[in-house]
């Protein structure tokens, strides 16, 4: 119900700013976390039929939010790829390529629901490796900035929210 309220909350901004990304971006980000939140009801529920209609809700809701992350890469490229550590081989650029791809079909297989356990399975351990790789060691480097603490908590929550969606019996 917690998510849901935090969904709700960022259509007002949308309406505010229809033609800037981010509050579609916020929306979709508290949305992801939505999707897990009925993944685990999902996994809980004692009616099979109940369960595979929740489990379906959640796996449809989480490939919509990778549209959206797709779609935040692509917007905010130049963002995106500065975010990258420049110690990475082979450059910026190319990891921001690849994971803005990698978004987008795993959108494909989960909505079409082809390899999407897998496609989950591999968003998830795309979306920890970006915390670990990119917003840990920002938060060790400037504790005092807030906004790293949001983002590498933000990153893990939907990690983990795709976790709970990829890891449901069926969908």
């Amino acid at each position: 119900m917690v998510y849901l309220l935090f969904s709700l909350a960022c259509i007002p901004g949308i309406f505010a700013r229809a033609t800037s990304y981010a509050p579609y971006g916020s929306f979709f980000e508290q949305f992801s976390l939505l999707s897990g939140a009925i993944a685990l009801y999902a996994a809980t529920e004692a009616s099979a039929a109940r369960a595979a209609v929740f489990g379906r809700l959640a796996r449809l809701g989480l490939g919509v939010c990778a549209i959206s992350f797709t779609l935040a890469q692509i917007f905010y490229f130049r963002l995106t790829a500065d975010l990258v550590p420049r110690w990475i081989p082979p450059n910026q650029m190319f990891w921001t390529i690849l994971t803005t791809v990698a978004f987008a079909l795993a959108a494909l297989a989960i909505l079409v629901n082809r390899q999407a356990r897998l496609a989950i399975r591999l968003m998830t351990l795309m979306l920890a490796l970006y915390g670990v790789l990119v917003w840990a060691p920002r938060l060790i480097a400037h504790p005092e900035a807030h906004l790293n603490w949001s983002e590498f908590a933000l990153t893990f929550l939907i990690a983990g929210a795709a976790w709970m969606v990829g890891e449901l019996r069926s969908f």
